[in-house]
């Protein structure tokens, strides 16, 4: 199958996955269930990376600057930057394409394996609709909060490091957090990660649904694989596209 037919039953997959519910209740169950897999269960992870990353960041900066022209207060304006602007948008969502991606896929797989979904088309129900929306919905509501969660992790994280180790003192580093701080900055990382939170959930869904049931658990498998392949390739791409129209 080529391209441009994986495009093809990818957009009439959406298609039917927001379709109206059948149940609304079940809808809302289901949500309120995928936020708990996709998003809380993955805090852990993030906060750890966000920590370890925020204080790499500043020890990277400060030892890279050799000048005393250069005012201390840049260790913090360059880590800032760099966590706001890339780190918690588009690296925590790599992480997670790896994460939830692969686990989504694999469900979605198996049940398609044991032939679950053959019984809920046969009781009549939209069985995308049923598996993936709850999906979409539940990563866009929460991907956002585990971003922002992330971006003061990081910098908490750098100020940490940075104050513990003499790199900087607490007073130029939040100096350097303050220094020309320009909001939009923030939105335009939330935007982003609502394009990958869509991706990181109809994507894997995608592999994971139409999985090649003759192949075994060893199809399910690969169709993980794939999922986290195609996610991330998909991710670098819109991000290089939001970049280029929001920034320049």
């Amino acid at each position: 199958m080529n391209l441009f037919q994986h495009i093809g039953r990818f957009t009439l997959m959406i298609s039917l996955a927001f379709r109206k519910p059948e149940k609304w209740k079940v809808l809302r169950q289901n949500i309120v269930i995928e936020i708990n897999t996709i998003g809380i269960s993955s805090l852990s992870i993030v906060a750890l990376l966000s920590l370890f990353m925020g204080a790499v960041m500043v020890i990277q900066t400060a030892s890279n600057i050799d000048s005393v022209l250069i005012p201390a207060y840049t260790v913090g304006f360059a880590t800032r930057q760099s966590i706001i602007l890339e780190f918690s948008s588009t690296m925590i969502c790599l992480i997670l394409a790896g994460k939830v991606g692969s686990n989504i896929a694999s469900e979605i797989g198996t049940m398609k394996l044991t032939e679950q979904i053959d019984a809920l088309e046969v009781m009549g129900v939209n069985s995308i609709n049923h598996l993936v929306l709850p999906k979409i919905l539940a990563s866009l509501f929460i991907f956002p909060f585990i971003v922002l969660i992330s971006m003061g992790l990081g910098l908490i994280g750098g100020g940490l490091i940075g104050t513990q180790a003499g790199i900087i003192t607490l007073e130029k580093y939040i100096m350097g957090l303050q220094y020309y701080f320009v909001p939009f900055s923030i939105t335009y990382s939330l935007i982003k990660t609502l394009f990958f939170a869509f991706f990181i959930a109809t994507i894997p869904s995608y592999f994971g649904y139409y999985v090649n049931p003759s192949g075994g658990a060893l199809e399910v498998g690969r169709s993980g694989t794939k999922s986290v392949v195609a996610s991330s390739m998909v991710i670098l791409l819109i991000n290089l596209i939001i970049t280029y129209f929001l920034l320049l």
